[in-house]
């Protein structure tokens, strides 16, 4: 019998505080970057948001 496990859903944004682990960066330097326009982000009222096409973006080097 194969068991199959169905894929985790892909997020589409990240909160600031989810990516510190990812990143290997404390969660001041995570919005440091966001600040700076370093990784991009969405801000949603008072929030902010990472589209995960953010994330690749910083981890290939920069901007497309």
């Amino acid at each position: 019998m194969n068991l199959t496990h169905p894929a985790p859903p892909v997020k589409l944004t990240y909160k600031p505080e989810e990516l510190p682990p990812m990143l290997g960066i404390g969660r001041n330097g995570i919005y440091g970057l966001i600040h700076s326009g370093k990784l991009r982000s969405i801000r949603v009222g008072r929030k902010f948001v990472v589209p995960s096409s953010a994330i690749e973006e910083f981890l290939n080097g920069g901007t497309k």
